[in-house]
């Protein structure tokens, strides 16, 4: 469905991505997913045409993208970006005119796509007066409004409340049971279970492309959860046995070569610190530790 040959792209001295090659599948959830700086805006911006790569092609539907809007592409970019003095209806009418819809048109869709996302209650409120995740919504009736078969989503849940992601990502799925394909980023691990297949971006380059569930079953260390009386971040830092160790909530995830070495070390340092520990006991690799592991690497894999 959409096809990323080779795509480089630099802005004056920063390279933003390089070489970059991927395949998003007709009716896939594809996610991107890396830190910041990564490259994964940019991308989207060019697979959408929004922005010309120095070298490099993108094929959508087996088509080049030449640069031109597409009715085939819906795009919600990063930042809510419709206008705060016009009410939900007053946006939708106004994207959907810049496609030449007519007003009968507009709102036959936009009450299809008030059925999914629950916005017909609000249509006369003002943008500025939504909540994030309501905001959220419409920007994505907003690029629905077009019945584009695929969705190009920048972080679309970004600071948004978990319950409102959650909702979110039901209207995703539905979507997606309907026939579109997906293309989303996302700063959440938890959102990137939730995909079709990850692809790992790093400085530019794409790391690793597989689904979730394979990339936790070729995840190479042992990850030991510890409960203790303690939420120091470093805590485990420069231990032997050790490779790398996060705080998740009151847990801590501790990436380790050797369970035993690794499991001698952490009790030593808790009962030389005089901290009391709970458990420790290793648990399955989460998209995070994924994650983790992944953005210590500058080189692809």
């Amino acid at each position: 469905m959409i096809r990323i040959e080779g795509i480089t792209k630099a802005f004056e001295s920063n390279t933003a991505l390089n070489d970059v090659n991927l395949h998003v599948g007709e009716g896939e959830i594809f996610g991107l997913v890396g830190p910041d700086g990564a490259g994964k805006t940019t991308l989207m911006r060019i697979v959408c045409g929004l922005i010309k790569p120095d070298r490099g092609q993108v094929f959508i539907g087996g088509q080049q993208q030449t640069g031109q809007a597409s009715e085939k592409l819906g795009y919600m970019p990063q930042r809510f970006s419709l206008y705060g003095d016009l009410t939900v209806q007053e946006n939708i009418d106004f994207f959907g005119s810049m496609y030449h819809l007519s007003r009968k048109t507009i709102k036959e869709r936009a009450d299809e796509v008030f059925a999914i996302t629950k916005l017909a209650p609000f249509v006369r409120r003002f943008a500025d007066n939504l909540s994030g995740g309501m905001k959220q919504k419409l920007a994505l009736t907003c690029a629905l409004i077009t019945r584009p078969n695929i969705l190009i989503l920048d972080e679309p849940t970004y600071g948004v409340d978990p319950e409102s992601r959650k909702d979110f990502w039901l209207i995703l799925y539905r979507l997606n049971q309907e026939g579109r394909t997906i293309l989303i980023s996302t700063p959440y691990m938890d959102e990137a279970e939730l995909c079709s297949v990850v692809a790992f971006m790093n400085s530019g380059q794409v790391a690793v492309v597989d689904p979730p569930l394979a990339l936790k079953r070729s995840f190479p260390y042992h990850i030991l959860e510890v409960s203790a009386g303690s939420k120091e971040p470093g805590l485990f830092d420069h231990l032997p046995g050790v490779l790398e160790a996060s705080l998740y909530g009151d847990k801590y995830h501790v990436m380790a070569t050797d369970v035993e070495a690794a499991g001698q070390s952490i009790a030593e340092r808790l009962s030389g610190r005089g901290i009391p520990t709970t458990s420790v006991r290793e648990v399955p690799p989460s998209m995070e530790d994924v994650f983790v592991s992944l953005a210590e690497r500058r080189a692809p894999v």
